[in-house]
């Protein structure tokens, strides 16, 4: 009974993480339009970084950690996203002006550790993945080990009745 806890958990986040993109901005921000695909007219990396650091703690708290953990460059968009783990925020910005363009949270970042475990390890500061390990295999077992278990139990009694009428027993 314990597991079925852990596999409503698994599924509910799941169903939302397949809708992140689909969920309006409420889940994952979309991704708004810049001025120019083309790079060469994009301000430098570093200045990018820098407008999004004052623009995170400006509008939101200089508090907030400014090391993101990935940058995200939609070209076709004209638009360079800095995705901050510690907060779950993402500041987004014209790659040609470094306007801000919005700043979300996303939190189909923190459905994702739920989904996956991680967020024992985001909470306990493990700097590892540990638990996320130990979940994800448990969970990955115990669902390889229902599937076949809930197959036999499908399968087992029509191969015994169809062994009992090939044997003309009733």
């Amino acid at each position: 009974m314990f597991l079925f806890l852990f596999f409503f958990i698994i599924s509910v986040s799941g169903v939302l993480l397949g809708w992140k993109k689909n969920s309006g901005g409420y889940l994952l921000p979309e991704t708004r339009q810049g001025t120019s695909s083309d790079l060469s007219a994009w301000l430098p990396l570093d200045s990018l970084i820098k407008n999004a650091e004052q623009y995170l703690h400006d509008s939101i708290s200089p508090d907030l950690s400014s090391d993101p953990e990935r940058i995200d460059i939609r070209k076709d968009k004209g638009v360079i996203k800095l995705i901050y783990s510690d907060h779950f925020y993402e500041v987004q910005l014209d790659g040609v002006s470094g306007e801000l363009l919005q700043i979300k949270k996303r939190r189909s970042d923190f459905i994702e550790k739920i989904h996956d475990g991680s967020i024992i390890d985001y909470y306990l500061n493990t700097g590892s993945n540990v638990f996320k390990l130990i979940y994800t295999s448990l969970m990955g077992i115990s669902l390889l080990l229902f599937t076949v278990t809930g197959f036999w139990l499908w399968y087992g009694p029509k191969r015994m009745k169809a062994a009992r009428n090939k044997s003309g027993l009733k």
